[in-house]
């Protein structure tokens, strides 16, 4: 099931944004700014991450980036849209739902590898730094000619020293810009030549930067190409439409398989972000049959008949019997209909067959298990969150469903120590430190629970289960 999560925060790090962000009828080009403060808001979904996952893993093999740890996070956001931060690849639920094909996708994950793998970030920062010397010198050296203008009485002087602190800001600015839209000149080049390794089409790269021409063209915007951080959609067309032709997988597919997976995430993220119409309207342009009937399941599941959508559903589970996906589909709305018994089961068998392993499903799994309330049921409730947790640290739904848990098996300490810990993965510190410390007084010292809680109190990193 498609959820809205917490905002993440991305602070310290630089935005990445894509040329063009489309909101609505207007277009912005965006600049790489600095994402202090600023909050992501983030999908969590297990059959989304699963398939762009899936198309990001040969990407990172090509890029050499496998063993690197980067995660792949969905945000909340309509634009057509995607970038980096330290290890983190965030990408727009809107590029996913309006890219038609999966290598459009795999086009744009490659432009972003090809950032993470060059270290395009760490010397946007260090260009930074130069940039913002280069403006406090020429701001110096401005204020000291309006100084001795003032001074010495010349009026033409101090309207100088103005002159030269407004050029070096300016210039300083060109400078930065120009230098990363070489990095992207830089990046859509080394994602062509993973996108040839991994034997890809890079069609979809220059399908996405026609999108961004016409929606560029369409707003009437007068942009000036020196003052933004992307080289124009035009110049980029150009420059890849050489090395997209002398490929010799370029008029290579997307397996069929691959697409009937891709139209589905497309109709789960319009049903859930816009609406049903929103569906509707996407699944009209020849989207394969059983994901029109899977965005009808899951219309139905939201905004009509929770039975009649159960029968949609296992339609589709005879379809497709093991798609995990349908599985969780149907203990979802099992759940809705008040059966959590019936909707265990089919969250049992969504688990059992997740390739991937997903930490989102065994907590799913688990809420149905307390939903029962029985002590068994809430004791393997418990495991299974657990599970979900051991895969996914970072969930903290699952922590509360966690204390829930403990604290209506009347074992308060761990149902404490679930809460600090939920706090702790959001960034709240303070509150996670209040509830280590009252987990401390209902566990036994020197236990691994009770020294968790310590480590929540004395430092900031999480320390590592054994």
């Amino acid at each position: 099931m498609l959820n809205l999560t917490r905002p993440i925060s991305t602070s310290g790090k630089l935005f990445r944004a894509a040329a063009v962000a489309m909101l609505g009828a207007a277009v912005a080009i965006t600049v790489a700014v600095p994402a202090r403060a600023q909050r992501v808001p983030v999908v969590r979904d297990a059959e989304i991450e699963a398939l762009v996952r899936e198309y990001a893993r040969p990407i990172f093999k090509a890029a050499n980036l496998s063993s690197s740890g980067i995660r792949i996070i969905l945000v909340n956001d309509p634009s057509f849209n995607a970038f980096v931060a330290g290890r983190r690849l965030f990408i727009n639920t809107g590029a996913l739902m309006q890219a038609e094909t999966p290598n459009e996708i795999i086009g744009v994950l490659a432009h972003e590898c090809a950032h993470i793998a060059g270290g395009h970030e760490q010397r946007l920062r260090q260009q930074l730094e130069g940039a913002q010397t280069m403006a406090i010198v020429a701001g110096l050296l401005g204020a000291g000619a309006m100084v001795a203008g003032a001074t010495g009485g010349s009026r033409g002087l101090g309207t100088a020293g103005m002159g030269i602190a407004a050029a070096g800001g300016e210039l300083a600015q060109r400078v930065l810009l120009n230098y990363q839209r070489g990095e992207e000149i830089t990046a859509d080049r080394s994602a062509i030549a993973y996108l040839n390794a991994t034997g890809q089409s890079g069609e979809g790269m220059l399908k996405t930067f026609r999108r961004f021409q016409t929606a560029l063209s369409l707003s009437g915007a007068k942009v000036d190409p020196y003052r933004i951080s992307h080289p124009m959609p035009q110049d980029r067309i150009s420059n890849l439409q050489s090395l997209v032709e002398k490929s010799p997988y370029r008029n290579k597919v997307d397996p069929p398989a691959l697409q009937q997976r891709h139209d589905m995430m497309r109709a789960k993220i319009a049903i859930y972000t816009q609406g049903q119409a929103a569906m509707s309207r996407l699944l009209r342009k020849g989207a394969d049959p059983l994901a029109v009937k899977y965005g009808d399941a899951q219309a139905t599941y939201l905004f009509g008949n929770p039975s009649s959508a159960l029968k949609k559903t296992d339609e589709l589970i005879r379809a497709q019997p093991r798609n995990p996906y349908f599985h969780e589909l149907r203990g979802d709305i099992l759940m809705k209909l008040n059966r959590p018994k019936d909707a265990a089961t089919a969250y049992a068998k969504a688990v059992s067959l997740d390739p991937v392993k997903s930490g989102l499903l065994p907590v799913s799994y688990g809420q149905a298990l307390m939903a029962i309330g029985t002590p068994d049921a809430l004791r393997k409730a418990i495991a299974q969150i657990e599970i979900g947790l051991s895969r996914d640290k970072e969930n903290t739904v699952a922590y509360r469903y966690l204390a829930q848990a403990y604290g209506q098996l009347g074992q308060i300490g761990k149902a404490e120590l679930a809460t600090a810990d939920g706090y702790f993965y959001s960034g709240d510190y303070q509150n996670a430190s209040i509830f280590a410390m009252r987990a401390q007084k209902l566990l036994k010292p020197g236990e691994p629970d009770w020294v968790r809680a310590q480590d929540i109190i004395s430092s900031g990193k999480p320390r590592k289960k054994k």
